[in-house]
């Protein structure tokens, strides 16, 4: 059974890997990369904290979340590094610490389905400094100890490695041939589409309308010297703005959400060096620190920001997966899986009814 992925990133990615398992299937992967939004992301994963209403989406982040360790585990057990994960915690910030019990109240109403949020405590700027000896807040922090950060790119890099998968590095369309599907004048069984915000470029030419629209994210790499950043909780202040901390200095600061700005890949150094200044207040190791990386990445959202998987209305066989907004490293990962189960005919782990294809692709 010959299967076609078309995107390199988190879904693809993870599709591909689990794909892979089984031996019976011959598989390439089709990745263009430029704008992937997953190569342009530091992640956090945290979900537990969201007011969100829409239960579908938390669910899928919340499981997403849990997934993690699970896939770690699998790609140990293959021999593959998995320094692109680490369950650091999590620093939650508010601009007034009124907020914070109500926050740590949410997120230990939700400890029971999502025992991975791990310890959660309210603690001092002063204790935090202790760990982390240039913090700076205006008050009190809330901890929680099973938050994890994910370098996409890294993850990305592993994935596509251990799914020993053939890799094209190119910009593709779909066509449709009796029973078969044409890529790059191969012809396959099943086609998975995991393009993002790109999905539209694909279906559109086969009579298909997509509601799904991209939103641009940029992000700032800095390098501290002389910094265990290694051991630093992610800190994440009350709005877009995040830091993650990596391992030997390396601290990644953003990312924006611009959904005006269509498909444009140029780094706007003016929002960046808005983004920096305002972390510079939270970790003064900024102010001395090198740049040395600016990354964009083109996100993919629907008319009501909800995540879609599954097979593509009268397209048997065809896969599509997009919508997952700035929590693709949460819920990217999960949906690549059960993308593949669907597949393979394996075991789901959460049910498509509540993510559905047809809501956001019509022909």
């Amino acid at each position: 059974m010959k299967v076609a992925i078309v995107g390199g990133g988190i879904v693809g990615a993870t599709c591909a890997y689990y794909l892979s398992k089984n031996n019976d299937i011959e598989l390439t992967v089709f990745d263009y990369g430029k704008g992937q939004a997953t190569k342009a992301s530091a992640g956090i994963i945290s979900p537990w904290f969201s007011k969100r209403r829409n239960k579908s989406w938390y669910t899928m982040a919340r499981l997403g979340a849990d997934f993690y360790p699970e896939l770690v585990e699998d790609l140990q057990k293959n021999n593959f590094e998995t320094n692109f994960y680490s369950q650091c915690g999590v620093y939650l910030l508010k601009k007034s610490e009124d907020k914070l019990p109500e926050l740590k109240q949410l997120a230990e109403s939700r400890k029971k389905l999502s025992p991975m949020i791990g310890e959660l405590k309210i603690i001092s700027k002063e204790k935090v400094k202790e760990r982390i000896p240039s913090f700076d807040n205006n008050g009190d922090v809330l901890y929680a100890g099973g938050g994890a950060r994910v370098e996409g790119e890294r993850f990305v890099k592993i994935l596509l490695n251990a799914s020993k998968a053939e890799i094209i590095n190119k910009k593709v369309s779909l066509k449709i041939e009796e029973d078969k599907y044409i890529i790059d004048g191969s012809k396959f069984d099943i086609v998975v589409l995991a393009v993002g915000a790109w999905l539209d470029d694909i279906l559109a030419p086969l009579g298909f309308n997509v509601d799904i629209r991209p939103q641009k994210g940029q992000l700032r790499d800095y390098k501290i010297k002389d910094s265990n950043t290694g051991e630093y909780p992610v800190i994440m202040p009350e709005g877009e703005l995040d830091i993650i901390p990596f391992e030997d200095g390396i601290v990644s600061v953003g990312a924006t959400h611009e959904n005006d700005k269509g498909f444009d890949l140029n780094v706007d150094k003016v929002q960046l060096d808005n983004f920096g200044k305002e972390a510079e207040q939270f970790l003064n190791d900024l102010k001395e620190a090198e740049i040395i990386n600016e990354r964009v990445g083109i996100r993919a959202y629907t008319s009501d920001f909800s995540p879609f998987f599954g097979e593509v209305p009268t397209l048997k066989n065809v896969y599509a997966i997009s919508g997952l907004g700035s929590s693709g490293l949460t819920t990217g990962p999960i949906i690549g899986y059960n993308v593949a189960q669907l597949i393979l005919n394996g075991k789901l782990t959460l049910e498509p009814g509540d993510y559905p294809v047809e809501k956001y692709i019509q022909r």
